[in-house]
């Protein structure tokens, strides 16, 4: 269990109350937790996964001491067919499952895990040795930890991208976000459409409204605890047309089939 505030007294006193009804130790300040690594430094915290990402490898087993800079080629689109069915899928189950763990604190992972796990019913060689750079791409930066400030505004701002018809075996896009609270990463997503999209700006706008909806929960959160949201959240994408289109839908012939995203960013806009 972790117990937060801003009033060590009171934390104290919870402490005392659950130690009178449960049988219960203090582990002192927040350090390790279900695999997430903690430090405090006087500027702010580090998580980070470095034992988790260890344990990780040594089950991976690669048999090399190779260390690749990206996660995957460029322009590589993996698709069911490709290589020959593995004879047993549990272990390609088992390392994918853990990675998506693993991105609770990486989302520099998070889209490559996204591919990988579309595979895990019947995953082949090629598959599997996709998966592999991914264990020697954590190799070279196991290190690396998200940082979160102590002096940082209240500011929420967002980014949401998508990649149209990126599937090549059904030609399906993938929307992606992620929000920043002042200078702290808080939130990140990668999301295959359930629907094919007919134009570039359609997936966008299908990755904007997935963001609209994270975004108006966080502010009900920050208010939640007690903060004031009084400014608008900056919703950053790099599409002009899904941003002209959010604004005002006027060409409704070309956007009355992706109605329901856009009058619903549109709204909370």
């Amino acid at each position: 269990m972790i117990i937060t505030g801003d009033d060590p007294e009171y934390i104290a006193f919870v402490k005392a109350r659950l130690h009178d009804q449960f049988l219960m130790t203090d582990l002192g300040p927040l350090r390790y937790f279900l695999g997430i690594e903690v430090s405090s430094t006087s500027y702010g915290f580090y998580i980070s996964q470095e034992k988790y990402i260890q344990d990780l490898l040594a089950r991976a087993a690669l048999g090399d001491e190779l260390i690749v800079e990206t996660l995957m080629e460029l322009n590589i689109k993996l698709q069911p067919t490709d290589g020959d069915p593995l004879p047993d899928p549990t272990r390609y189950r088992h390392l994918v499952g853990s990675l998506v763990y693993l991105a609770v604190t990486r989302p520099d992972i998070s889209y490559h895990v996204h591919i990988l796990i579309q595979f895990v019913s019947a995953p082949t060689t090629v598959h599997y040795s996709h998966l592999l750079r991914v264990f020697r791409y954590l190799r070279g930066t196991i290190t690396r930890r998200i940082f979160f400030p102590r002096s940082s505004s209240l500011q929420l701002q967002c980014y949401s991208d998508a990649t149209w018809a990126s599937d090549p075996s059904d030609r399906r896009s993938f929307s992606a976000y992620c929000v920043f609270l002042g200078g702290s990463l808080i939130a990140w997503k990668t999301k295959k459409h359930t629907a094919v999209s007919r134009s570039s700006v359609e997936a966008e706008l299908r990755a904007m409204a997935l963001l609209t909806a994270e975004v108006t929960w966080l502010r009900w959160l920050l208010v939640d605890f007690g903060f004031s949201i009084t400014t608008p959240t900056l919703v950053l994408s790099d599409s002009i047309g899904a941003i002209c289109v959010a604004r005002d839908p006027v060409k409704h012939e070309l956007t009355k089939h992706i109605g329901v995203d856009t009058f619903y960013t549109r709204a909370q806009v």
